[in-house]
């Protein structure tokens, strides 16, 4: 009678942190950080998991910031277009 070795339990958090990087990225980086401290202390599996989640969203906010500072930028442009045509005009 051979016994298997029991499966090695992934963190949850870690598995959270991957999930809601994609929908809400601060939770999910939130998340794992959190889950890499505990996998650290645990010994659990899921190191993998957390850091995508903490990856994907940091680039989430990333182009977040970057879409932000285009539409700023393209708004100035065209109130500076519009206010010099009005003077112009």
């Amino acid at each position: 009678m051979s016994t298997t070795p029991a499966a090695e339990k992934t963190n949850g958090l870690a598995i959270a942190a991957l999930v809601t990087s994609f929908f809400v990225s601060v939770l999910g980086i939130i998340l794992g950080f959190v889950s890499l401290s505990q996998i650290k202390k645990s010994g659990e599996n899921g190191r993998g998991l957390a850091l995508a989640g903490i990856i994907i969203g940091f680039v989430a906010v990333g182009i977040t910031v970057l879409i932000i500072i285009l539409q700023v930028v393209a708004v100035a442009a065209l109130t500076g277009a519009v206010v010099e045509s009005v003077e112009m005009g």
